[in-house]
């Protein structure tokens, strides 16, 4: 319906459709997730957001940043960046009152003359194993793409409208800006969840591999404190064998223990020993 009234003229006096004369502020809504542990998802959205912003504020424009996604409202927070507006708690799983809570908030802003431009930066899911972070136009509006493809189809049927064309697309331009973002947000959502699988795959095989070291390690331990413990206890068996059959050449073999006590506990010792004897024949 959208390129049809495109196609026929309407719109041309829509604030979602025309571009500004000039520049001042552009902004940029940065998406990206909520949790961590998806590899290189966040920060490679996060980079391209701010080459984007770098080269605007290059060329004189100010920028403006709205984030969605506790991880890109931290990382920009945590370095002073001024956020307009955060948006977190459905990065995973988005529904489409989320996507319009957002638009709402950006078309607000843009029909007021607030912002001048508005870009998307989101990762695209291309499949489970390419996704793209890209900057995109989201405000104004590029109905441009709609047109050229209903000429390139061919002829086009003439179509009657009521209420009037333009009155129609003031209407449905604020629900195409709605499902923009919609499909923005579940492209993100869809490359998250590959990222966190891939890097969950890459982690459990990190982790096994490691195990399987581990345990090499701790067998070969238990192994060398096993032969140790073997080789002190036959060492001792021989040194005892050696005793028993040629003689001990150990230092407590050689004294006599009489030789140890003084005179004194001598003679108390032959004493109590007489002592013992007189009373057993008694």
């Amino acid at each position: 319906v959208i390129r049809n009234l495109a196609a026929a003229g309407a719109g041309g006096d829509s604030a979602l459709l025309n571009p500004r004369e000039e520049i001042a502020t552009v902004a940029y809504v940065v998406v990206a997730a909520d949790r961590g542990l998806a590899g290189g998802y966040n920060s490679a959205v996060i980079r391209a957001a701010e080459r984007a912003m770098a080269a605007d504020q290059e060329a004189g424009r100010s920028t403006a940043l709205i984030t969605v996604g506790k991880k890109a409202t931290g990382y920009f927070r945590f370095r002073g960046w001024d956020i307009a507006a955060s948006f977190i708690g459905f990065s995973d799983q988005p529904a489409y009152e989320d996507a319009r809570e957002v638009a709402t908030h950006v078309a607000e802003r843009f029909e007021s003359g607030e912002y001048s431009e508005v870009h998307l930066a989101y990762t695209r899911f291309l499949s489970m194993g390419s996704q793209v972070a890209e900057v995109a136009q989201y405000m104004p509006l590029d109905t441009s793409a709609l047109v050229e493809g209903a000429e390139a189809s061919g002829p086009t049927a003439d179509y009657e409208f009521e209420p009037n064309p333009t009155e129609i697309l003031e209407r449905l331009l604020p629900r195409y800006a709605e499902a923009r973002l919609y499909a923005a947000l579940l492209d993100a959502a869809a490359s998250e969840h590959a990222a966190r699988q891939r890097a969950m795959k890459s982690a459990t095989e990190n982790a096994e591999e490691m195990i399987v070291k581990l345990s090499r390690v701790m067998n070969r331990a238990r192994q060398d404190a096993i032969t140790t413990e073997i080789m002190e206890i036959v060492g001792g068996a021989e040194a005892l064998r050696q005793s028993a059959t040629s003689g001990s050449d150990l230092l407590v073999d050689r004294v006599n223990p009489e030789d140890l006590l003084g005179p004194d506990l001598r003679t108390q010792t032959a004493t109590r020993t007489d002592h013992f004897s007189s009373q057993e024949q008694s």
